[in-house]
């Protein structure tokens, strides 16, 4: 029976626990970024390039699941920047793919590295079975929670 009443509020708490995670991440990256002309944003087109290469617009605001059109303002910063370029897309004249550049490479690989090994040392007061826990019921909830939202007109 405890367990009955507490699951729902223990799974609520965990939901809203995921802001408060965000922007502690979120300001961790950030802080991680200085010095470097990178923004958060601009962050997060250059590490989906480095992780899927090549890719248009409306591809990377779909693996971001966000609005194409802030896509494309974060798109221009990198490409002003110089961290990205445009090639032609052989599959749509009118949507280029982006690509990183050398610099725009190195830099996220530089970043990536400092992450990974922020995480490291965080991921010692865990064990592996926690941590794997704890994505699969992260994944799991935002499934749920999607499939809720896409189920109601």
């Amino acid at each position: 029976m405890y367990n009955v009443i507490m699951k729902p509020k223990t799974l609520y708490d965990l939901v809203w626990t995921s802001r408060p995670l965000m922007q502690a991440a979120e300001a961790c990256v950030e802080k991680g970024l200085a010095g470097t002309d990178l923004t958060v944003r601009m962050r997060a087109v250059l590490e989906i390039l480095l992780s899927d290469g090549e890719l248009p617009v409306p591809d990377i605001a779909a693996k971001l699941e966000i609005q194409r059109q802030y896509v494309q303002v974060m798109v221009n910063e990198t490409l002003a920047s110089g961290f990205t370029v445009q090639r032609p897309n052989p599959r749509h004249k009118r949507s280029p793919l982006l690509a990183l550049t050398g610099q725009g490479r190195a830099l996220i690989d530089d970043i990536l590295q400092k992450e990974m090994a922020l995480m490291t040392h965080i991921a010692t007061d865990f064990t592996d079975d926690d941590i794997a826990t704890a994505l699969r019921v992260v994944q799991a909830v935002t499934v749920k929670l999607k499939q809720i939202t896409d189920e109601q007109p």
